[in-house]
């Protein structure tokens, strides 16, 4: 008879992301808290820097009545934190941490990593110390709030998210043994490396050994800090079988658990609310296309958009690009296309030629200079999709049926072009293509589908091999998303099925339409926390058992 699920009765969190929206790990705290905050009300806390001291943080809620008498103590003791709510679904508890103040003992904190755990911080640069500072600060909150409000009759779990939190939890580990601890790797930061340095991961995964790739791309710091939390938490956990696999591999560790990325639905308007959402974005991407281009673009427009991190390989942006290019010359497309590509680049300012326009209304039929990007950069001779569409010839001429356009901004709101939030304008999206390379979930064809919005990734992709195994197939369009066969090599090939997929798209009629919407929001209730959440029980049962078994 199986032994009864050990649950936790306090639950800390830390990660650079709490109250600091980056990217796809702030998705996932966010969304996933909400749920958690209502099986465990107050019982659960998140970690965060505190990057914005004196300026206002529209994300954080300040509360200087939540644990005064704790908040009081741990100032006494040096500690500075502000505590309060995170403004999210559920409003979690939150405390942020100022780790400045730890970088005059950052050698004796490496030395320590080093006698107790073997972590070589001896070649650390770039964001390694102020990930390390803030690890360490957190580890200190987790310690001083357990000692003053649980100790050790309480079942606590510390869960730490990514190589940026791993001296921390190794801190915890060795200085608080009766909170259990568990590390969740989102993407090893070797595997990214490989993958980013235009290496094939997949075909030679293998026969790499993470350590010694570490030292030839210069990450030994982060990769080290990373194996050795993967070796010695109570539980290590990863997000995907794709990149459990990596871990094998490159970290020397089978995960624990697989934690899946849900999606919470409350993000998701509903009934009328939904459709006229949709006709408003749809409206404002089509308004910017044409001030932009001077072309006309009508309801008929099929609007496909890809979205994420600027990372040109890793997320399939080139691949991306190449379907454009293809689709130029597709004798199948029946409807024009509109491609957006949304991923933030080194933005020096909101252009004021498109701003005017936008400002005065109307339509036109002229074009802007460089009609292909929103937004000003720094240095437009280096971004590698401004040197594409030049390459190619691409300029959006005013008859050309496939129009490209780079917004290479965050759309929080305030980008000075749109003035409208991602998910504000996702809704409006008719076809989202993530023809990834390095994708240990993906966040981003997950939102889509959870948006109705049909979506196109990868077999290399963790959102991918889920939507196939959810379905007992392989995924096609028709199913909502299609899941494009990718290898080390055969990028090429991707770009031509993207292409062909679009023009597909481009065939169905309203009906079918339709029906792939629903099919494609059917896939994404399947992947709400209330579903996956069982999961994280599932790591903290497994982490509490090893730590209790330490006592």
């Amino acid at each position: 008879m199986r032994e009864k699920r050990l649950v936790p009765d306090f639950i800390f969190e830390s990660s650079w992301e709490v109250c600091n929206k980056m990217g796809g790990i702030y998705t996932v705290l966010s969304t996933r808290a909400k749920t958690l905050q209502e099986q465990c009300p107050d019982k659960l806390l998140f970690i965060g820097p505190d990057l914005w001291k004196d300026k206002e943080n529209p994300l954080f809620l300040q509360d200087d009545k939540l644990w005064r008498p704790w908040v009081k103590a741990a100032k006494e003791a040096g500690l500075q934190v502000r505590v309060g709510r995170w403004n999210i679904p559920g409003k979690p508890c939150v405390v942020l941490v100022d780790f400045q103040p730890y970088y005059e003992i950052k050698n004796e904190l490496y030395a320590e990593a080093w006698n107790d755990f073997q972590v070589d911080s001896l070649h650390a640069y770039g964001d390694y110390d102020e990930a390390s500072m803030f690890s360490y600060a957190a580890a200190i909150v987790v310690k001083s709030f357990y000692h003053y409000y649980l100790g050790n009759k309480k079942k606590v779990v510390y869960q730490a998210h990514e190589w940026m939190t791993c001296l921390g939890a190794l801190y915890i580990r060795k200085n608080v043994p009766e909170i259990a601890t568990v590390f969740t790797t989102h993407a090893t930061s070797i595997g990214r490396s490989i993958a980013g340095n235009n290496k094939p991961l997949y075909d030679y995964l293998w026969a790499y050994n993470g350590s010694q790739m570490a030292v030839e791309l210069n990450m030994e710091a982060k990769h080290s800090v990373e194996r050795q939390a993967a070796h010695n938490v109570d539980c290590f956990t990863t997000v995907s079988e794709v990149t459990g696999r990596e871990c094998a591999e490159l970290l020397d560790k089978q995960p624990d658990v697989i934690l899946p990325n849900g999606f919470e639905a409350d993000f998701v308007p509903k009934g009328a609310a939904f459709s006229k959402r949709r006709t408003e974005a749809r409206k404002k991407i089509l308004q910017v296309a044409n001030a932009l281009t001077g072309a006309e673009f009508t309801d008929d427009t099929l609007i496909v958009a890809t979205s994420g991190r600027y990372e040109y390989r890793n997320k399939g942006i080139d691949v991306f690009l190449e379907a454009a290019y293809k689709s130029l010359y597709d004798s199948d497309l029946q409807r024009p296309v509109l491609m957006l590509i949304q991923v933030p680049a080194w933005v020096e300012s909101p252009r004021t030629d498109l701003q005017e326009r936008l400002r005065m209304g109307g339509t036109y039929n002229e074009p802007l200079q460089d009609p292909v990007i929103t937004h000003n950069l720094h240095e437009t001779w280096n971004d590698p999709v401004l040197n594409f569409l030049r390459s190619h010839g691409m300029k959006n001429d005013i008859h050309s049926r496939v129009k490209v356009i780079f917004v290479p901004c965050y759309l929080d709101g305030n980008d000075g072009i749109f003035q409208m939030p991602y998910y504000d304008l996702l809704i409006g999206d008719d076809l989202a293509a993530y023809p990834s390379y390095y994708e240990p979930w993906g966040y981003t064809p997950l939102e889509a589908v959870a948006f109705h919005v049909p979506c196109i990734t990868t077999s290399l992709s963790g959102f991918g091999v889920w939507a196939s195994t959810s379905i007992g197939r392989d995924s096609k369009l028709e199913d909502g998303v299609e899941v494009i066969s990718r290898n080390d090599y055969n990028a090429q090939e991707v770009a031509e099925e993207l292409s062909a997929n679009i023009a597909l798209y481009s065939t169905f009629d309203k009906k079918t339409i339709d029906k792939v919407r629903r099919n494609a929001a059917k896939l994404a209730e399947k992947a709400l926390w209330k579903n996956f959440i069982r999961y994280y029980y599932d790591a903290y049962d497994f982490a509490l058992r090893n730590a209790k078994a330490r006592q």
